[in-house]
């Protein structure tokens, strides 16, 4: 079946319209959404701007000056700090209250609390009740190495209990998006949206796995991390931002023995997620080396509905390299769920 041709006032993605605006380069973006019907998934590609919200975010760090930078880091607003005990850890968090619908952010492998610098600020200003937590074995949560070690779907629940918070949109990057993936499967009813951002997912499959062996072979692993994780692009034009980037992956990690990984609740299969309900957003990078849009375009073949952006020039921190076209197009979605 031809996919239908579509303009952009037709779909699910229309903005208000505004007087036009010079757009920064890096803005572009491809958004696919999947739709279904009798004759099965339907990939229906908009070329679009990645969405110019009605909140107007800051510019991307690698169009400021240093001083300019170091107020975008800057929170717009006080975030408290805390600890929630959870079975075998205490997870350390961050949220900045308030009345707003909350989101949680889930960083990458990579990062910790301190690597959503260029989100809390953007997502809080936009009226967002912005929570973000270390995940078990990073940042400053701490470990009970003799437990065992849970799984990011119960430890989210267990903080968002902790909090109060009975249903909040999810914000998945990278590794973040195993456990952002898995939470959607194992509790539906807690999450208002999900934005699944550069991630593999986790997902069990042989073929699938055989997939990712070839898009990294035998020495990958060894390689840095700013090369495996932050695409050309970024840098080649922003040697500070990549400073900044290497220096919070340094310590995103506590020194001592490493915290045991992880497993999923579920065993996830392509299989399973098309049992997922919940409105999904599939974003990655055109520069991802793990999740290339082809890969993403895996996952918008089997989650009903879901919205699939290819952002240029980015690769596997697309929240880092192009913040300005990851917090738009967040908070496009978001809105709309």
């Amino acid at each position: 079946m031809t996919p239908p041709r579509l303009r952009l006032s037709d779909s699910a993605i229309d903005v208000p319209e505004r007087e036009a605006t010079p757009m920064p380069r890096g803005l572009e973006a491809i958004i696919e959404t999947t739709q279904r019907d009798r004759e099965g998934p339907v990939a229906v590609r908009l070329a679009a701007v990645a969405v110019f919200a009605v909140l107007s975010v800051p510019p991307a760090p690698s169009l400021l000056p240093s001083a300019e930078l170091h107020a975008l880091r800057r929170p717009g607003a006080v975030a408290q700090e805390g600890v929630a005990d959870v079975p075998g850890a205490r997870l350390w968090f961050t949220d900045t209250g308030g009345s707003g619908v909350p989101l949680v952010l889930l960083h990458a492998a990579t990062g910790s609390v301190r690597s959503w610098e260029l989100q809390i600020p953007a997502f809080s200003a936009a009226g967002y009740r912005v929570i973000a937590f270390d995940r078990r074995g990073w940042g400053r949560s701490l470990v009970q190495q003799t437990d065992p070690p849970g799984t990011a779907a119960d430890d989210l629940r267990a903080l968002m209990n902790h909090l109060g918070v009975e249903r909040a949109h999810l914000v998945g990057t990278a590794a973040g998006g195993f456990g952002a993936l898995d939470f959607a499967l194992s509790f539906p009813e807690r999450l208002r949206s999900l934005v699944f951002a550069n991630s593999i997912g986790g997902v069990q499959d042989e073929e699938y796995l055989q997939l990712g062996r070839r898009l990294r072979p035998a020495g990958f692993d060894a390689l840095p991390p700013e090369f495996r994780e932050v695409g050309p692009s970024y840098r080649a034009e922003n040697p500070e931002g990549t400073r900044r980037w290497i220096d919070l992956e340094h310590i995103s990690r506590p020194s001592g023995t490493r915290a045991p990984a992880q497993p999923t609740k579920n065993r996830i299969t392509f299989a399973l997620l098309e049992t997922v309900k919940v409105p999904t957003l599939l974003l990655t990078g055109d520069a991802d080396l793990y999740a290339p849009p082809a890969v993403l375009r895996l996952f918008a073949a089997h989650i009903k509905h879901a919205e699939l952006v290819t952002v240029p020039e980015a690769g596997h921190s697309t929240y880092w390299e192009r913040p300005e076209v990851f917090n738009r197009t967040v908070l496009d979605f978001i809105r709309r769920h």
